[in-house]
């Protein structure tokens, strides 16, 4: 604030314009990290990059039995559904601390 009482517009929009720049580093470094996630104690694992796209997927020969294509099949989807929880959470830990001065702590779109 100025000593009159007004708040000083020129420092809020710089403010403004590092926390933008500081977001938009975050979700670079963020679309560019990849993250794993596994189910059945490894037997199946996944790598993702943060936006959702499938790296890499390990399926340990023990888990392929021609009897049980079910069980493989829940097993895969487990491991990506850990690989994505995983990826948010990054982005949950990369961005929170940005949005500690903001109304409520949340950013809109996030």
């Amino acid at each position: 604030m100025q000593p009159d009482g007004q708040f000083d517009m020129q420092q809020l929009l710089a403010q403004a314009q590092q926390m933008q720049q500081a977001v938009m580093e975050a979700q670079a470094e963020i679309a560019a990290s990849e993250v794993q996630g596994q189910a059945g104690g490894g037997l199946v694992q996944v790598t993702i990059k943060a936006s959702g796209e499938v790296v890499a997927l390990t399926i340990d020969p023990k888990v392929v039995d021609p009897e049980d294509v079910d069980g493989l099949q829940d097993l895969v989807i487990g491991a990506v559904n850990d690989a994505m929880a995983n990826a948010q959470q990054l982005a949950a830990d990369r961005l929170g601390p940005l949005s500690g001065g903001l109304g409520g702590g949340q950013l809109p779109g996030f």
